[in-house]
């Protein structure tokens, strides 16, 4: 009874949502409260029977119900209990309940949260949501049922794809979702504020929190992904441009320029239009990201479903809901009011450059990703268009971003000193400079490029605070005084600015200055690389939970002194009659000793691969920097949910 329960569950949920839908909206145009009062209720009771829905088919994973035809297809009752219980989100069925769950929750956290907004305009919001969340629930319910039953069930079932059972894969996907779908709110919110007419500060101050939220959790399922491609896939690499890799970074570009165009929406009313397209945009892209992977159209362990007809549902809810809201934006923007004026050389200025870029970053993906799909499609041929692509077009396009992101923040409202700015960064120059003079020495002009910027990101940062507190300039007491008088939001900001540095400084210096050795090794033997002598020590067999591997033995010695023994494995699992390799990594924070082996050949040897990876860590240490940061602005008192209604009143009045 378990599926049925679930099933009728999502049943209900899609009826309060098609509720949610219509009689609030009907309600916010008529004035009449009890209608627009309702959304408030189906929201909760959407959240409450989708995560019935949930529960119900997480249970069936744990107890290995091999009745229910996803369980029969993705766990098998040897499955180790975390990987049983991943497996509920780990295909396409379960997955997309995971999706409606964190969008039915981020309703209820709407309602929740929203007793101080105007009452036509929660309605709006909530109603919004709820589109969005019937058409998913209609695509579950009609498409891809989690419930579907199989008979005569079979005595076990197939497993789950290798290389998904992985503690990082385990909470990968629910923060990637948390971001994907934190952006429906923002998505809501800008369709609301078109159906009234009206964006004003309140409403950007509105819209602020949810993308920082969502934005905290792409930057996080984002790393997380990254760090299991490192360690799982056996490549030495951490990205590598895959479709659906871009399908999660295009949102996260769209999020950040939303995140950098509401500050100035907030602070000066100025590019409000604007915010309300980026806001439309972000959550089109989560979409797309959607249709990528459970469309049929790649091929990726990232991906989901094969099945065509489940794509072409979800294009038609990528166009009603982005054709819409962008409908529904062509009729009503030219209508808003133009913003305050201010000069190129300002705050507004700098941030103005960081949406222009990021957008045109992420055009540039966009390209780079759909081109070949398109060009497949019309049976026009195949191409492939990799990382050469991405490098030779996305890097030089956001380097004037990555300069302008230490003199933003220098930088006055309206209209800017920028000889003043540049003054006050002389330390920030000088790190600079430094950072890339060392690389020079080295012969590497693009990691000279790469830290230099990294160095100018990073002290940028220091110096802006340094700036705010009077470092250096006033009485100890009044530096303190000042530093728990800085808003959160400042130290959120400065400290999500410093993550972009690190992770600028570990891509640059791992892709500049990686070392790599391939080799066929036999016991006893030795090879070099980066000052480190690898002695391989022979292999041996072990048994796991759920598979068997040939485990190596690898004794790092430096100066003759051993330091480390890395083991890395190569295991087979019976199940799903599919080989994975397990990379063995030493780290220092500094760097990355990484290896991995293959395929043993009697006469030549067993294939090792080595590869010394200088700070690549720090590209996941400032991812967490970042995710901090943003954590850290949602503290600040003025992007509180639950805003005072007297400051509502009064930004009103």
């Amino acid at each position: 009874m378990t599926a049925e329960l679930g099933h009728f569950a999502l049943t209900l949920a899609l009826g309060l949502a098609l509720l949610q839908a219509t009689l609030p909206l009907y309600g916010a145009s008529r004035g009449q409260t009890a209608l627009m009062e309702l959304a408030r209720h189906t929201a909760f009771g959407q959240f409450v029977f989708t995560a019935i829905a949930f529960a119900a088919l997480t249970r069936t994973y744990l107890v290995s119900d091999f009745s229910v035809a996803v369980v029969v297809q993705n766990s098998h009752s040897l499955k180790p209990l975390l990987y049983r219980l991943t497996g509920v989100w780990g295909n396409h069925e379960g997955s997309l309940l995971l999706w409606i769950l964190i969008l039915t929750l981020f309703g209820a956290m709407v309602s929740l949260f929203g007793s101080s907004l105007r009452e036509t305009f929660r309605a709006r919001v909530l109603a919004v949501q709820a589109m969005v969340g019937a058409g998913f629930l209609a695509f579950t319910l009609l498409t891809s049922n989690p419930f579907q039953r199989v008979w005569p069930p079979p005595l076990d079932g197939a497993g789950l794809n290798p290389l998904l059972q992985d503690p990082g894969l385990a909470f990968h996907p629910p923060l990637l979702y948390f971001g994907y779908v934190g952006l429906s709110v923002a998505f809501s919110f800008a369709v609301a504020a078109l159906l009234e007419g009206r964006v004003d500060r309140a409403w950007a101050r509105w819209v602020r929190p949810w993308t920082l939220a969502a934005w905290a959790g792409l930057t996080a399922g984002i790393a997380l992904g990254s760090w299991w491609a490192y360690y799982e896939l056996g490549w030495g690499g951490f990205w590598f441009w895959d479709p659906v890799e871009n399908a999660s970074f295009m949102p996260w570009l769209a999020a950040t320029a939303l995140l950098h165009s509401a500050i100035a929406a907030e602070r000066r009313e100025a590019l409000r239009s604007w915010t309300v397209l980026l806001a439309i945009i972000a959550f089109s892209l989560s979409l797309l990201g959607a249709f990528l992977v459970r469309s049929g159209v790649l091929t990726s362990v990232h991906a989901f479903a094969t099945d065509p007809e489940r794509g072409i549902f979800i294009l038609l809810l990528l166009g009603i809901a982005t054709g819409g809201a962008l409908a529904l934006y062509a009729w009503r923007a030219p209508a808003f009011a133009a913003g305050s004026p201010f000069r190129p050389v300002s705050r507004e200025g700098a941030l103005l450059l960081n949406n222009l870029v990021l957008a045109t970053a992420c055009a540039t993906v966009l390209l780079g990703t759909l081109y070949p799909l398109f060009l497949d499609a019309l049976d026009a041929g195949k191409v492939s268009v990799g990382p050469p692509y991405f490098t030779a077009t996305f890097v030089p396009l956001i380097a004037p971003a990555l300069v302008a992101m230490a003199i933003g923040p220098m930088l006055a409202w309206k209209r800017g000193d920028l000889a003043g700015a540049l003054g006050r960064l002389w330390a920030a120059a000088l790190g600079a400079a430094l950072a890339a003079g060392a690389a020079l020495a080295y012969g590497e002009t693009l990691a000279a490029l790469g830290l230099g910027a990294a160095a100018w990101i990073g002290l940028g940062a220091l110096v802006e605070w340094a700036e705010r507190l009077r470092l250096g300039r006033a009485p100890a007491i009044e530096v303190w005084r000042r530093a728990r008088g800085v808003p959160r939001a400042a130290w959120g900001a400065g400290l999500a600015h410093l993550g972009v540095a690190i992770v600028v400084a570990g891509i640059t210096a791992s892709q500049c200055f990686q070392s790599e050795l391939i080799l066929a090794m036999k016991p006893g033997d030795s090879a070099q690389i980066a000052g480190y002598t690898i002695r391989y020590d022979g292999t041996a067999q072990v048994e796991g939970a759920n598979y068997h591997a040939d485990r190596a033995t690898l004794a790092v010695l430096r100066d003759d002194t051993p330091v480390a023994i890395l083991t890395p494995e190569r295991r087979f699992y019976p199940v799903e009659s599919q080989h994975t390799t397990e990379a063995a990594i030493r780290t220092t924070f500094l760097a990355d000793l990484y290896a991995v082996i293959g395929e043993d050949d009697p006469e030549a040897g067993r294939t090792v691969r080595l590869y010394h990876n200088p700070l690549v860590p720090w590209i996941w240490i400032g991812a967490i920097v970042m995710a901090l940061g943003a954590l850290a602005s949602l503290t600040d008192r003025r992007l509180r949910l639950t805003m005072p209604v007297r400051r509502r009143q009064a930004a009103e009045a």
